[in-house]
C-alpha cells in the first residue's frame, strides 16, 4: 500500500458509495466516521432535458382550414433570479413576516428577494434586474440547487 492510499482511504469508500447509489432512489446520504463527515446529496427526480429550439425563419402554424395564421404566442421576456448556491429557499425573513416580494410586485436591481440557507448561514439573494415579478418558481422551505430559478422578473 503506497502513501497516497494510506492517507486517503475514504476516497475509495466515497467512490464505492456513489456507485452503489447510482440508479437508486436515495436522495441524500450522510456518513460520519472517525472524525470524517461525508454528505452525498442528489436529486434522483431531476431529468436533464434540452429545450426545443425554433429556427429563425419558421413559419407560423395555420388554423384548421388553412385560412388564417394563428396569433403568435406572447414572447416570454422574463429573466430568472438564480440561486447562487444550494440550500433552503425562504421567501420571507421569518415565518411570521411578509414575503420579500409577491407576484406582480415591481422590484429594482439590488433588492433582496429571498434568502437561501446553507450551512446555517442565511444568504440574502438580490435581484440583478429591475422589473415586475411574473412567477414565483421556488417553493418556500424547499431545497434549491445552485443555478435554479427562484423567481422570474419581466424587465421594465
Amino acid at each position: 500500500m503506497d502513501t497516497h492510499e494510506r492517507e486517503m482511504p475514504w476516497v475509495k469508500r466515497v467512490e464505492a458509495l456513489v456507485k452503489t447509489l447510482d440508479g437508486s432512489t436515495v436522495g441524500e446520504l450522510e456518513l460520519r466516521e472517525a472524525g470524517t463527515e461525508i454528505i452525498i446529496r442528489r436529486r434522483p427526480d431531476m431529468l436533464l432535458v434540452s429545450a426545443p429550439t425554433q429556427s429563425v425563419g419558421a413559419a407560423r402554424p395555420m388554423v384548421s382550414g388553412g385560412t388564417r395564421p394563428a396569433a403568435p404566442a406572447r414572447e416570454d421576456r422574463s429573466q430568472p433570479v438564480i440561486a447562487p448556491l444550494t440550500g433552503v429557499y425562504y421567501s420571507s425573513p421569518s415565518p411570521a413576516a411578509s414575503p420579500f416580494v409577491n407576484l406582480g410586485d415591481t422590484i429594482h436591481a439590488g433588492q433582496i428577494v429571498a434568502l437561501v440557507e446553507a450551512m446555517k448561514v442565511f444568504n440574502e439573494i438580490q435581484s440583478e434586474v429591475a422589473g415586475r415579478v411574473v412567477a414565483m418558481v421556488a417553493e418556500n422551505g424547499e431545497v434549491v440547487q445552485k443555478g435554479d430559478a427562484l423567481i422570474k422578473v419581466e424587465p421594465l
